[in-house]
């Protein structure tokens, strides 16, 4: 049996330490484990595009594949909500990071729409008639297919009012803008009355008798005035009374031509006493 010595129990001693040392030396030195290995953050968006020419859009961002999540765009300050709104169009890096500080980073695009172009804005009027002779007509404009509607009447100016009275008899353009300023179009047309079942006889009496050369027709009628015209005869109808029925100062029609008989005179008289429109 061999003998054991002190002075090698002690080298033996020496030699285990030696190797306890260098282990916990080395584990020591061991690089810590990466907290990301093995990780696949994935990240998915929900976006709204962008009116032309505003930052009305916007983006909802989602990741997974850990926890903890925050969110920056472009390199922003992260936050715990991934929503981000009023964006104009173009491209943008989402990146989310979670926990232990692992990040992945994607690009989204919100587009430029023309919002309009979605809108089916429909556009109507309603037209009552006018007078030949004045301006008593009127378009109503109703318009549907969105909200905040102003209105205009032959590319004037916009108004909260959807109703435009005294219109003459025409046609007119009808336009809509909504608090897009999407605008549209439509047209409607103020139809002319007719003449008044008193008015028509009286000026059947004047363009029989009046008109002839010398008097009120013809190419040079007397004081320029036109009797053959139906608004030149409403305008006036005091004229008329005063010479056709008064005969003051003079009579008309002129001699040698014969003065009006009393059934013309009274029809002239009806007619004045009526309101002396075209439409009475």
């Amino acid at each position: 049996m061999k003998k054991i010595t002190t002075g090698s129990l002690i080298l033996s001693l020496c030699v285990l330490v030696c190797v306890l040392f260098i282990n916990a030396c080395s584990k020591k030195n061991e690089t810590p484990a990466d907290p990301c290995a093995g990780k696949t953050i994935v990240i998915t968006a929900t976006t709204v595009n962008a009116a032309t020419g505003a930052s009305n859009g916007s983006l909802t961002a989602t990741a997974t594949g850990s926890t903890g999540f925050t969110y920056s765009i472009n390199n922003g300050a992260f936050q715990a909500s991934g929503v981000f709104p009023g964006l104009a169009a173009g491209a943008y890096n989402i990146t989310a990071k979670d926990a232990d500080n692992c990040t992945a980073t994607k690009s989204f695009t919100i587009s430029s729409i023309d919002i309009c172009l979605a809108k089916n804005i429909t556009v109507n009027g309603t037209a009552a008639a006018s007078d030949k002779c004045s301006a008593t007509g009127s378009i109503t404009i109703t318009a549907a297919g969105s909200t905040g509607f102003t209105y205009s009447l032959n590319n004037g100016a916009f108004q909260s009012s959807n109703v435009f009275n005294t219109l003459v008899a025409n046609s007119y353009t009808l336009n809509v803008k909504d608090v897009d300023g999407c605008v549209k179009t439509s047209n409607a047309t103020v139809s002319e009355m007719p003449a008044g079942v008193k008015f028509a006889p009286v000026k059947t009496i004047l363009q029989t008798n009046c008109t002839f050369a010398g008097c009120h027709g013809g190419a040079s009628p007397q004081s320029g005035i036109n009797f053959t015209i139906d608004c030149t005869i409403v305008s006036l109808w005091d004229r008329i009374k005063a010479r056709a029925v008064d005969a003051s100062p003079s009579v008309m029609p002129p001699a040698p031509n014969a003065a009006l008989s009393a059934s013309d005179k009274q029809k002239i008289t009806d007619w004045i006493t009526a309101g002396h429109k075209y439409t009475d």
